[in-house]
């Protein structure tokens, strides 16, 4: 989970300590409510795996025991067979696969795959995890009672 340090703290040593220590921003007071939230949904937001030096072929598929998600022809394979999705449904499951075994909150799901800030009153990931368990079986996604989802 990414740490982002709310501070009156502004001396150069303190914000040093602080991401030495682990955390991964650095945010004085005061600031701007907007500037936090684009802080935290960058912290949020999937990230595509470091380049790497060596010359091993690139690849576009991710995997997790017997379900594998194709990026480039947005294709989803579960125990051999094939599954057609909705570009959300699509969405979500890139995002639990780049996450597994990671409990992923409802307001994190809305931000990443949504890209929309958390609304109490929306039940849009719900739907959309019970339609996705429907495809790829619904013993895959678990329900992590009063926290959120994940990928087992």
């Amino acid at each position: 989970m990414p740490i982002i340090v709310l501070t009156a703290r502004t001396n150069i040593e303190a914000r040093v300590k602080a991401l030495e220590g682990g955390a991964d921003d650095y945010v004085p007071k005061p600031f701007q409510f907007a500037e936090l939230l684009a802080r935290v949904r960058l912290r949020l937001a999937p990230r595509a795996p470091a380049a790497e030096t060596s010359s091993a072929p690139e690849t576009f598929t991710i995997t997790h025991e017997d379900v594998s998600l194709d990026l480039r022809t947005q294709r989803v394979e579960v125990a051999g067979t094939s599954k057609d999705l909705s570009r959300r449904e699509f969405g979500l499951l890139e995002t639990f696969l780049r996450h597994p075994g990671q409990i992923l909150s409802r307001a994190q799901l809305l931000s990443m795959v949504w890209e929309m800030d958390f609304d109490p009153g929306s039940n849009v990931v719900d739907v959309y995890i019970r339609t996705l368990r429907k495809k790829i079986g619904p013993e895959r996604i678990e329900t992590v009672r009063g926290s959120g989802y994940r990928l087992v």
